[in-house]
């Protein structure tokens, strides 16, 4: 039985499971999970976790990446924005802190497990979805995923090609630290991009 999707949110937004029951150690600061849902929107993104600001501003991709990603979907802030068109639905809800060389750490462990498959069955509505980052990619595309997010990327003709719903589009997260990458696979933004903008598109306009 598919548990009510209010229920559901009212549930994570009020989750302390990384303080009181960690999978290791704590997480070091109060958690603020964040996340976008509606069970109208057929365009969905998820991603890996919160960084330092959106754990601040309590929205989503309100950073330099999300800049980078909302030009990558071709979409407006206020498109992007608009919860009855777009679910935003990252691995782990909360920011889960720092690493000893100032780096975001890996989506808390106890998060995924607790929640994704009881919201994602209450949102079978869902056509096209951004896999943001390897995290979010090795949890939804399971064997269909390749060794590495690079191997995957590359793989995303096939990828949105498998029949069935959602559609999947495996990206990697738009942060600065990927410059390198996208420098050295130009076929990202001459190939991949300009599909994913017309599907992204199609998907808004009700298409």
């Amino acid at each position: 039985m598919t548990r009510n999707l209010d229920l559901i949110l009212k549930d994570i937004r009020s989750c302390r499971i990384c303080r009181e029951t960690p999978a290791g150690a704590p997480l070091g600061h109060e958690p603020r999970p964040v996340l976008r849902v509606s069970s109208t929107a057929r365009l969905a993104v998820y991603g890996q976790a919160p960084g330092a600001r959106v754990h601040k501003s309590g929205t989503p991709f309100t950073d330099p990446s999300g800049v980078r990603l909302r030009q990558w979907m071709g979409v407006t802030d206020e498109e992007f924005y608009d919860a009855r068109r777009v679910s935003i639905i990252p691995m782990g809800f909360c920011f889960p802190g720092y690493n000893a060389k100032g780096a975001d750490l890996p989506p808390r462990k106890e998060c995924a497990p607790k929640w994704r498959d009881d919201l994602m069955k209450a949102l079978p509505q869902f056509e096209v979805v951004l896999l943001v980052g390897g995290y979010a990619q090795a949890w939804h595309l399971a064997a269909n995923a390749k060794r590495n997010l690079s191997d995957t990327v590359a793989d995303w003709r096939q990828i949105t090609a498998r029949p069935g719903q959602p559609r999947y589009w495996p990206v990697p997260h738009p942060s600065w630290r990927n410059n390198g990458w996208l420098k050295q696979r130009p076929w990202f933004e001459d190939e991949l991009l300009p599909a994913l903008r017309r599907d992204v598109r199609c998907v808004l306009s009700g298409h």
